[in-house]
């Protein structure tokens, strides 16, 4: 939880109100005057303010507006000496909550508190989803409407504020490192590095050493000191896509910067302590991986602290619909396309397709038809997609395999169809009959000159 800020010169009063609000079970920081509130207001974020108007330094009106310019969604709530009503009222009309008289009353505070505390909250609401927020802010933008997509949103603006682990699951394509820059950049961290590293796409020899680093002369041509990713990232987030992919000798490894916060350079002597947030990723099973030994159980449960599944792009509705303008829009003005829309024809076959390969397959699709559209209109042949076809686990064991051409129409793939069918039931009745014609004939239910021109046709007479 995002701690709030108190800011009140009187050190006694200081005191008590911090006390109070603790015993409510908010976390409090507090500044003793105007200029260092100012400051920490511009280097944190925080849950609310609760500041007097008059103080040393800067004033209340100036810790306010500083609080507006860094985040609009944060409550200021001023406290205001008798005589102060008119100064409180004109903090109000630019923006503060509300005010509070000394001297102070404890229970009409802890319920100004909660109220701005659930203001605040409505208002950060699937803040990933807005478009003026990623802008104000600088990270990516979550494009959905999905109500599984707005719930993974909002929970990961809840364990942002955090230093948790969060392990990321889901399809490959739908977006798991930009949720993790989104983590990133709602946390106290955002002004530190984020660094990230695909554990699949470096050889497993070179891993330790891109992780770690090295020490000079660790290995021949090590001629210098070389500083990993995970030195990299002090002070920031660490982000490890396809954690399954890490070898079983660097696992432990992670597992001790995970539990000591310290870890060894390649050929070194001497502990190198490290303060980094790890976030991870996965499009495997990690618990059939730790089943089958390739993973280890205490890192797993290390790692999945919260664990955030996202969801593929055929389970999200309409936001297929969605993406597709956001990255029309985009496109048509990276190739200077403005007038590029979309036909019906186009829009059904996006929504029918089942998207494999998830946002990045559709982001892709998108792409190649902006650039090889010639008029204004893109229909569905431009995003020269596969046709669709039933998944193996929803097609009869033995009857088309997983090479069947589907293109094509409908008379063209049924008689593909039956002409694959009529062959593995033909060959099926010889076998079992011995290859004895009549007999299979019998079986099948033709006549003998049927089966006959059946078998020619089809190439089975040897």
């Amino acid at each position: 939880m995002e701690s709030l800020l108190l800011v009140e010169d009187k050190a006694e009063l200081r005191a008590m109100l911090r006390k109070a609000l603790e015993r409510a079970g908010y976390s409090v920081d507090d500044a003793p005057d105007g200029t260092t509130a100012v400051n920490k207001v511009r280097a944190q974020r925080y849950l609310l303010v609760l500041t007097d108007l008059k103080l040393p330094g800067c004033s209340g009106l100036d810790i306010l507006r500083e609080t507006k310019q860094a985040d609009p969604t944060i409550p200021v709530i001023l406290i205001t000496a008798f005589g102060s009503v008119e100064e409180a009222v004109t903090a109000m009309k630019e923006g503060a909550f509300d005010f509070i008289q000394k001297p102070v009353d404890l229970d009409h505070l802890k319920l100004l508190v909660e109220r701005a505390a659930q203001q605040q909250e409505l208002l950060r609401e699937n803040l990933l989803l807005r478009e003026e927020y990623a802008a104000r802010y600088g990270f990516p933008r979550i494009v959905a409407e999905h109500p599984g997509m707005k719930e993974i949103s909002y929970q990961i603006q809840r364990v942002a504020a955090t230093d948790s682990t969060v392990l990321l699951l889901g399809e490959s394509g739908t977006g798991k490192e930009l949720f993790a820059r989104a983590i990133h950049h709602l946390s106290p961290r955002r002004e530190q590095p984020f660094v990230a590293l695909n554990c699949a796409a470096i050889p497993e020899g070179l891993v330790e050493n891109e992780l770690f680093g090295h020490e000079r002369g660790a290995y021949t041509g090590a001629g210098a000191r070389k500083i990993g990713k995970m030195e990299l990232a002090h002070r920031g987030t660490l982000f490890l896509d396809e954690i399954a992919e890490l070898p079983l000798a660097i696992q432990s490894k992670l597992l001790r910067v995970l539990e000591e916060r310290r870890f060894d350079r390649v050929g070194g002597t001497q502990a190198v302590d490290v303060d980094v947030r790890i976030l991870t990723a996965t499009n495997k099973d990690l618990r059939a991986a730790v089943a089958a030994k390739s993973f280890r159980e205490d890192l797993y449960f290390r790692i999945s602290a919260v664990p955030l599944t996202i969801p593929p792009l055929r389970e999200r509705g309409d936001d297929v619909l969605l993406l597709a303008e956001y990255f029309l829009e985009r496109f048509r003005r990276e190739f200077r396309k403005p007038d590029l829309e979309l036909t019906e024809d186009a829009k059904l076959r996006l929504t029918t397709y089942p998207w494999p390969g998830n946002v990045r397959e559709l982001q892709n699709a998108i792409e190649r038809a902006v650039i090889l559209c010639d008029g204004h209109a893109i229909d569905a042949a431009a995003f020269q997609l596969p046709t669709a076809r039933p998944a193996p686990a929803d097609m009869p064991a033995g009857m088309l395999d997983e090479n069947f051409l589907w293109e094509g129409t409908l008379q063209e793939v049924g008689a593909r169809a039956l002409h694959h069918i009529e062959r593995f039931k033909i060959e099926a009745a010889l076998r079992e009959c011995k290859w004895n014609k009549t007999r299979a004939a019998e079986k099948l239910g033709v006549s003998y000159k049927s089966l006959l021109n059946k078998v020619r046709a089809l190439g089975l007479e040897n």
